[in-house]
C-alpha cells in the first residue's frame, strides 16, 4: 500500500467526520430542545375553587394551577408558582403557526362557521 492511498483514505475519513458533525449541529439547532424545557413562572391567579389539595386558579396562559396549603376563598387573588414549557412563553408556537400557514391572517383566524367562498 502506498502512502498516497493512505493519505487519500484519511482525507475521506476527515471529510466524513466533518459532514457528520455538521449534520449533528444542524439537527440540534433545528429541533431546538430549549423550547421544550420547562420554565418556572410566578404570577397572581384568581382562586376558582378550593379543594383538599389547595386552591385552584387559572393562569394567564390558560393553565390550571394548584396552590398547595392555601387558605384563600373563591375569588381571592393568590400568588402561584408553576412550570410551563418555554415554547408557550417565547412565541415559538405562534411563529410555527405563521410559517405553516402564511396565507392565513388574523381576520381569517377569527372567522367561524361554514360556507363557500365566492
Amino acid at each position: 500500500m502506498s502512502t498516497k492511498q493512505t493519505e487519500k483514505r484519511l482525507s475521506r475519513r476527515a471529510i466524513m467526520a466533518l459532514m457528520i458533525t455538521g449534520l449533528a449541529v444542524a439537527i440540534v439547532f433545528t429541533v431546538t430542545p430549549w423550547n421544550i424545557i420547562p420554565t418556572q413562572v410566578t404570577e397572581d391567579v384568581t382562586v376558582l375553587a378550593v379543594t383538599e389539595y389547595g386552591c385552584v386558579g387559572e393562569s394567564q396562559y390558560g393553565r390550571s394551577v394548584v396552590v398547595p396549603e392555601c387558605d384563600a376563598r373563591v375569588g381571592d387573588i393568590v400568588s402561584a408558582t408553576f412550570n410551563i414549557p418555554a415554547m408557550e412563553l417565547n412565541g415559538y408556537l405562534e411563529e410555527l403557526e405563521r410559517r405553516q400557514n402564511p396565507m392565513v391572517d388574523a381576520w381569517d383566524r377569527n372567522v367561524s362557521g361554514t360556507g363557500f367562498s365566492p
